[in-house]
């Protein structure tokens, strides 16, 4: 199966890696292996690649292209999620310790092209939206057997939906003639939810805030994405560094957050002249602000229009 992947900001998270020939390097979602073949031609023989991803044709398509590349390195490909690194890298019997870890939060572009995988909105599938298709939650469950207020709150929470309350009494209506089976359903539920005069001044799609609530809570996205910011970085060498791409506000201001709280843990009351509290930085912070794709980029990929690279290093 081909499996297509624009690597998003590469050359801002090659330089973000401040990659060493010899180094150990996670990559925690592998996609199409786009990030990690470029980090893998950096490689010398002392190297290491680690990819992590739970689409298992990700899993495969990624082992052939990085075995294509015949590099000296060594590479492994684990099929799991980021969440359970330290658990996935026992199981594999590998030392976690790392010179520099990568997370894009993106949806591959494999998953948004195949329709049959449901993500997309332009398209007439299955509801789905599973990144592991192993799992049982679908999307076609959420809104065939979740609970008006349910639905409310993931559309209100996860998509930053105004139209949520709307958009969910109607999914509950329409399930009562007939379950929603499609993505063209649900594009038509969200088009006779949200009223035509209040599109005027929105250029995207009525329905792109409520495909991607529904896919954060299939596959429980942010929930998890703090403590496992937490946990990668105990995963890093002292000067190895995290990078991570965000693609929505609410993905950036937990990493922001996160990352600012790792650099800054004292808990003194701002009038204390020296900290008390002992608790000492964790990171530095080598972005800011986010880093986002140049106008180059953009018109390779307009895919890239919402990303956003955020960088710390272990101290």
């Amino acid at each position: 199966m081909s499996f297509h992947h624009l690597p998003v900001l590469l050359n801002e998270c090659l330089d973000g890696l401040n990659l060493k020939p010899d180094g150990a390097y996670l990559d925690c979602t592998l996609g199409g292996a786009g990030h990690s073949s470029e980090i893998l031609r950096r490689l010398g023989p002392g190297g290491l690649l680690v990819g992590i991803d739970r689409d298992a044709d990700a899993i495969g398509a990624a082992t052939a292209r990085l075995a294509a590349l015949n590099a000296p390195a060594r590479f492994e490909c684990l099929r799991g999620n980021f969440h359970d690194a330290p658990a996935l890298l026992e199981a594999a019997g590998i030392a976690p310790a790392f010179d520099g870890i990568l997370i894009d939060l993106g949806v591959s572009s494999h998953q948004l092209d195949v329709r049959e995988r449901g993500f997309s909105y332009h398209d007439d599938a299955a509801l789905d939206m599973r990144m592991d298709q192993s799992q049982a939650l679908t999307a076609r469950d959420i809104v065939n057997a979740w609970s008006e207020d349910d639905i409310n709150r993931v559309l209100r929470d996860y998509g930053e939906e105004k139209w949520a309350r709307q958009i969910a009494r109607v999914i509950v209506d329409r399930r009562k003639a007939a379950p929603i089976e499609t993505t063209g359903q649900l594009v038509d539920i969200v088009d006779a939810a949200i009223p035509k005069k209040f599109r005027s001044g929105d250029s995207s799609h009525p329905a792109r805030r409520t495909f991607q609530a529904l896919r954060i809570a299939v596959n429980d996205e942010l929930d998890p994405l703090e403590p496992a910011l937490r946990t990668l970085v105990d995963l890093l060498n002292p000067g190895g560094r995290l990078c991570v791409i965000t693609f929505h506000s609410l993905e950036d201001r937990i990493v922001k957050n996160t990352f600012r709280n790792l650099a800054d843990p004292c808990t003194c009351p701002k009038s204390f002249p020296v900290c008390v509290c002992g608790k000492k930085p964790v990171v530095k912070l080598i972005t800011r602000k986010p880093v986002t794709a140049s106008d180059v980029e953009l018109e390779q990929n307009p895919r890239a229009r919402s990303a956003s690279l955020r960088i710390v290093e272990r101290v």
